[in-house]
């Protein structure tokens, strides 16, 4: 988590939103009161629900106890690509488990990270997650839930396999972070993309070209807190009451009233999550 620098101020309330994609659990969480301490920060500025998700078993288990515990919280389970190698038939069968349970409403964040193999000790290999991220595809489909990606320089390889597995009804791209291109080819397939703080990078010129082509109801917001604190606050603590800070950013690049975004994206995010 970041510590370099103070927390942000609360920004100026924008209503509704939706944080579509967060992890509670890293940002300090561990019980009810926890949870509800978060999520209280978040609804004075506007931000009335979170989705906190997965990246491993542990994980998995917390969120969903998250969002029992709070009504203003929804679960995303999965395991995560880079931790693909451990899903043996007893991992398969727990994360089935959860993400069948009534308050998670996605699987994720799975799919291909191709940046960490080879970098980080004991991360799964192409191959491992190649296989993980089949895996999660047919829970998703089986599930009728969505499938909540995560892409780290695997663009073509991401697109290739849900063609090939046949992508489930909802797909949504967590956090991202490619050029118009890929933008184009996911607004093309139906997918929808989620946009966090990189947005508000200021030397983000592809993905701000890319923010601009995605149409309303193609489109939600995040802060993947605690990582990923939009501008100027980069090194700083993230938590959802800085979504209203990537809105307004956001907005600005696509020369769209921040209100009006707000709403659309949370319309959106209620429908894809079916909340």
């Amino acid at each position: 988590m970041p510590r370099d620098r103070p927390a942000p101020d609360l920004p100026e309330p924008l209503a509704p939103l939706i944080d579509a994609h967060t992890h509670l659990d890293a940002c300090g969480a561990t019980d009810a009161a926890s949870v509800a301490a978060i999520v209280d920060r978040a609804e004075k500025v506007g931000v009335g629900r979170v989705v906190t998700v997965a990246d491993d078993l542990a994980a998995a288990r917390f969120a969903v106890d998250a969002a029992n515990w709070d009504p203003r919280v929804y679960a995303a389970t999965a395991i995560h690509p880079t931790r693909a190698n451990v899903l043996d038939d007893a991992t398969k069968a727990e994360i089935e488990l959860l993400a069948g349970d009534p308050r998670t409403v996605a699987v994720g964040e799975t799919g291909l990270d191709y940046y960490w193999p080879g970098k980080l000790e004991g991360c799964a290999t192409v191959e491992e997650q190649v296989e993980g991220f089949r895996w999660h595809i047919d829970l998703a489909k089986r599930l009728r839930k969505p499938l909540m990606i995560h892409n780290r320089e695997a663009d073509h390889d991401l697109l290739a396999v849900l063609i090939d597995e046949g992508a489930p009804e909802t797909v949504i791209f967590h956090c991202f972070s490619s050029d118009a291109n890929m933008a184009l080819a996911c607004v093309e397939a139906g997918y929808v993309l989620s946009f966090s703080g990189t947005v508000s990078f200021r030397n983000a010129r592809d993905l701000h070209e890319a923010a601009k082509l995605v149409p309303d109801d193609q489109l939600i917001v995040e802060t993947d807190a605690p990582y990923l604190t939009p501008h100027p606050f980069r090194g700083a603590p993230n938590e959802p009451y800085c979504l209203p800070y990537t809105v307004r950013s956001l907005a600005h690049t696509r020369g769209q009233d921040p209100v009006e975004l707000a709403e659309a994206s949370t319309a959106t995010a209620r429908r894809v999550y079916r909340i």
